[in-house]
């Protein structure tokens, strides 16, 4: 990027010059003061902040501007964020997905209730159309990507900048299969659905909803996990929508992706907020505000997410599968030599919640029973065996640890749903 002019003031908000500007002088005790902060001590402030220089070293913005939820997306060139920096390869082009219709789907006696099921798409809020409430449009030139702004009251919420990277408070863990005991964190609960098989990749459609984070609780989320290894040698991508207040400061669902290479102990992050994923797309952002939500009784709302493993990278697509609806990727070399270098050894699908006295509301907050228009799903999921072909219907196995707060029911439909699980609850005391 040419440095020689300066880029023009975003209008009502900090540019990432100022931001950066202001971060230098910031002092840990403003930050503690703050009824937010759960920062430790002056180290811990002192490495968060250094994070996020590290993050934004060298780096401009050509343009900047907000989403509904006060979030500030900075368009930085694609070379510049934190997992190209420093590199001289070429950003690659995304492939097109394989076909999604699955190659084994079967015809039932469910055409017709399936045919009456017309879910809408929630889309982007970012686009060339929309501009803020200052007036900034939310969208970003040609060769830049709108990467959400990471700051010290997002960090300062987390008592250590390791707190912040991680998948929850205490860790994570792979969720326990149906005939498993749940010797899984604490604070951690899961109502999902699996299939050991190998794969490149998978695709299903989300149910959006926004279940309340109560006092004492962490996250709600519905997502995908592609899985490989076992114990400290446990890998995966993963992608879903989640409302985290802790993380994103507001209690909208936000689209995320996540890592780890070795069973969560000492590697994964959030989105953009380490040298892990590589965003190409400027039009669609992790860690962006989804909606519209479902309602109750009434009009569904659902996205689009896959992940496909190709040329050496686990990529990520939203809301279609052409090349253009990728948002970015997840390179081999994060995971060494393990599992997710070649393929996935586990399809997994469904939700998760954390919390420490009780547990928060999955998906809609109603039981997997419930079924259309009051229970969460995941539908048209499959998977694509390596090196590629059609997608291939999966053949889930659900897993419910905790029934009295949270249920899951696997059905295999005919076209346009095939291979759909309903899952979720009210949480509580589990």
């Amino acid at each position: 990027m040419t440095r020689s002019r300066k880029a023009p003031e975003p209008k009502g908000i900090p540019s990432l010059r100022s931001f950066l500007g202001s971060l230098e002088s910031a002092e840990h005790q403003e930050f503690a003061a703050r009824p937010s902060s759960r920062v430790a001590n002056q180290d811990a402030f002192s490495e968060m902040k250094s994070h996020i220089l590290g993050l934004y070293e060298d780096v401009e913005a050509a343009h900047s501007f907000v989403d509904e939820t006060g979030a500030i997306f900075d368009c930085i060139p694609i070379e510049q964020q934190p997992a190209l920096r420093g590199l001289s390869e070429a950003v690659p082009k995304a492939p097109d997905l394989p076909p999604i219709e699955p190659a084994d789907a079967a015809e039932t006696a469910a055409q017709a209730e399936q045919d009456e099921k017309r879910p809408s798409m929630a889309g982007s809020p970012l686009g060339a159309h929309r501009k803020d409430l200052f007036g900034n449009t939310m969208h970003c030139p040609q060769g830049t990507i709108p990467m959400r702004r990471v700051t010290l009251e997002d960090l300062t919420r987390f008592p250590t900048l390791e707190a912040f990277m991680r998948k929850g408070p205490g860790g994570a863990g792979r969720p326990p299969r149906a005939v498993e005991p749940a010797t899984v964190p604490a604070t951690h609960r899961w109502a999902h659905a699996y299939q050991n098989v190998n794969n490149g990749g998978g695709h299903s459609y989300l149910n959006l909803w926004r279940p309340s984070i109560g006092a004492n609780q962490v996250f709600s989320l519905s997502q995908h996990w592609y899985v490989g290894g076992s114990g400290g040698n446990l890998q995966t991508a993963e992608c879903g929508w989640q409302v985290y207040p802790g993380l994103y400061g507001d209690a909208q669902p936000h689209l995320f992706c996540y890592w780890t290479a070795d069973g969560y102990n000492h590697t994964g992050c959030y989105n953009l907020s380490c040298s892990a994923f590589v965003q190409i797309s400027s039009s669609f952002a992790p860690g962006m505000a989804l909606g519209p939500i479902s309602v109750d009784g009434g009009q569904q709302y659902e996205i689009e997410l896959a992940y496909w493993h190709a040329n050496g990278r686990w990529w990520l697509y939203f809301n279609g599968t052409q090349a253009s609806n990728a948002i970015g990727y997840y390179p081999d070399t994060l995971y060494g030599t393990g599992a997710l270098k070649t393929s996935a050894a586990e399809i997994d699908y469904g939700g998760e919640t954390v919390g420490t006295t009780s547990f928060p509301p999955m998906g809609s907050g109603a039981f997997a029973n419930r079924g259309w228009q009051h229970a969460a799903y995941q539908r048209t999921i499959g998977y694509w065996p390596p090196p590629g072909g059609t997608m291939i219907n999966a053949n889930l196995t659900p897993s419910q640890a905790w029934p009295g707060c949270y249920t899951s029911i696997v059905n295999l439909y005919a076209a346009p749903w095939y291979e759909t699980e309903w899952f979720g609850g009210p949480g509580g005391n589990c």
